[in-house]
């Protein structure tokens, strides 16, 4: 997940690895390209505005960064629930690519239920064992729960990249950002060209939540120690949430603009260490995927190079929500 261009002048791109496939999303469109068990690419291109870019109030500094957040996980999770259909080979079985208002029902509870794991897991367990270790200090507890967030993180990372299954999503990971790269540094959109970048990118969405878990200690240190895990200072804390987002986006931007400068330096240094974890060197014909992803979000005809979803349809794309 990049959360737009610093380095160039050129419009802003991001993107996902998904199940066999790369989402990528540009200023007017989300495209989506995957990897069908047959061998042959199959895209889906959509057009979507962020609100940041609709609306002068939500598109500024400290808000954006929450804004762009939610929608990336919807717009992931729906690229997700379109790669995997696409990847086990039931595309074809759909009337047609649009959203059902029962579809968008269930993107919604998905986003809703994660959202719920995520806090609960990385949130809240922080601080219970931070309550389990009986210091009373306010600044010591408060620094266990960073750690403890840290630690959750890193270990959690560690342990899916063990699944054959996700280290090939990580390879998906790693062409998304080689496609960029090309794209960024004004290449040719090629397999040659892409393939003389590294994998790693000072705006994923990795670097993106270590930021957040970083912020996060340096915020709920400043607060007061809560008595229980059912305090209402926990409240407050979760209320923040959103702040050290938006905290969080606005450093992850000024290190990828500055990505020299002494002070932010190890942010950015720090973040591309843990992409260790989620990227993986891909093979040509994943960055062919990615590529073709990137060149439609763009507007570019990939029709030489895959099939439009659905196939031989004449349902017109709508946005994703």
């Amino acid at each position: 997940m990049k959360m737009g261009s610093e380095q160039t002048k050129l419009p802003s791109v991001g993107g996902q690895a998904v199940i066999e496939g790369v989402m990528m999303r540009a200023p007017d469109a989300v495209a989506v390209a995957v990897r069908r068990p047959d061998g042959r690419i199959v895209y889906r291109l959509r057009p979507f505005r962020s609100l940041t870019a609709r609306s002068k109030f939500w598109g500024l500094a400290l808000l954006r960064g929450g804004v762009v957040l939610v929608e990336s996980l919807l717009l992931g999770l729906e690229a997700l629930t379109f790669s995997s259909r696409v990847a086990m080979g039931e595309d074809g079985q759909a009337e047609s690519g649009k959203q059902t208002l029962g579809n968008r029902l269930l993107t919604v509870l998905t986003f809703v239920v994660a959202m719920a794991i995520g806090l609960g897991l990385f949130f809240y367990l922080p601080l219970l064992v931070a309550h389990l270790t009986g210091v009373r200090s306010g600044l010591l507890f408060n620094l266990i729960d960073g750690v403890v967030r840290l630690g959750l993180l890193v270990g959690y990372l560690l342990a899916i990249s063990q699944w054959k299954e996700i280290r090939r999503v990580f390879e998906y990971h790693g062409a998304e950002h080689m496609s960029i790269h090309a794209y960024e540094q004004g290449g040719e959109l090629s397999v040659e060209e892409a393939s003389r970048h590294g994998q790693a990118h000072a705006r994923c969405g990795t670097s993106f939540l270590l930021v957040v878990a970083m912020v996060s200690v340096l915020v709920f240190v400043m607060l007061p120690r809560p008595r229980s895990p059912l305090d209402p200072l926990v409240v407050v804390r979760l209320l923040l949430v959103p702040v050290i987002a938006g905290l969080s986006y606005e450093l992850l931007r000024l290190g990828a603009r500055w990505p020299r400068n002494p002070l932010l330096r190890p942010l950015v240094a720090v973040g591309m260490w843990l992409q260790g974890l989620t990227t993986r060197v891909p093979d040509q014909g994943q960055l062919e995927v990615a590529l073709v992803a990137l060149k439609s979000a763009l507007g570019e005809d990939v029709s030489a190079l895959a099939t439009a979803y659905p196939d031989g349809g004449d349902e017109p794309v709508r946005p994703a929500f």
